[in-house]
């Protein structure tokens, strides 16, 4: 009798210690998932991803030392400062091109230099008057408008290059906050360049406008879509302007002009 009662609590105090070895496990499994699952933790290893990684390392330049990235489930998300426009465009195209990086979020400011609308505007506009003069510059008839630092462009361009040639111009000139692209592009055809070149000699090939070729910052600017021609720029008087759209109105295979020649106003007129 009293062996089988000292078998019996033998056999209790094992099955005792076997289900607290059994749990250990599943505790320490617990406390460790519980751990983990803390910010400091999270927050590590976001640090640590090789997205994370990557992304710093695609910003490891002088020109965005005050630039931060972070990533978060693939999204980037990019802080802080540049001193160019081009910079902040720049970054952005290097974090889309970092492993695992779905999608960036560009909060960067552009800080640099504080340049008033009027005097950047100036400025911009001279630098785009001449942007390109050997490759069609009459062909160009890009508009600016400026305000707040922030640079919308639009118009007509020759082609994706005078386009493209004109962004970068002013995305990579200091005091510009913003750029927003509106350019047309005109239709690449063959007939539109026939016109084209027609057009340009008819209307630089007469006396009285010739002298407009003469600074290539301020010709008559000739834009051509699909037979349909517009003029731009800025004539001396009311005669040139009509001569201009009675040359470029003979031209055969034009379907339409559409005069927007301007005449600059005399400084007495401005001034009332």
């Amino acid at each position: 009798m009293t062996l089988t009662m000292n078998n019996s609590r033998a056999e209790l105090m094992t099955a005792f210690f076997a289900t607290a070895v059994l749990c250990l496990p599943q505790i320490s499994l617990a406390a460790a998932q519980t751990h983990s699952s803390t910010p400091d933790a999270n927050a590590s290893s976001q640090a640590g991803t090789p997205a994370a990684s990557d992304a710093s390392a695609r910003l490891d330049k002088k020109q965005f030392h005050n630039v931060k990235v972070s990533v978060d489930q693939g999204t980037a998300t990019l802080t802080g400062t540049v001193d160019l426009y081009e910079n902040k465009i720049d970054a952005e195209r290097r974090i889309h091109k970092a492993k695992g990086v779905t999608a960036v979020r560009d909060l960067i400011e552009v800080a640099g230099p504080s340049i008033s609308d009027e005097e950047l505007q100036y400025k911009l506009r001279d630098k785009l008057a001449y942007d390109r003069v050997f490759y069609g510059n009459a062909f160009n008839a890009i508009t600016l408008n400026v305000h707040n630092g922030a640079v919308t462009l639009g118009g007509h361009a020759l082609s994706l290059f005078s386009r493209d040639s004109a962004l970068a111009l002013v995305s990579t000139y200091p005091g510009v906050k913003n750029v927003t692209d509106e350019i047309a592009v005109d239709p690449v055809s063959m007939l539109d360049n026939q016109i084209r070149m027609q057009v340009y000699r008819a209307v630089y090939g007469y006396p009285s406008l010739n002298r407009y070729a003469m600074d290539p910052a301020k010709p008559i600017r000739i834009s051509v879509q699909n037979g349909n021609v517009e003029l731009f720029g800025m004539v001396d008087n009311q005669g040139d302007k009509e001569t201009a759209f009675i040359r470029a109105n003979g031209v055969p295979g034009v379907f339409s002009v559409k005069n927007y020649l301007v005449i600059p106003i005399p400084p007495a007129k401005a001034q009332k």
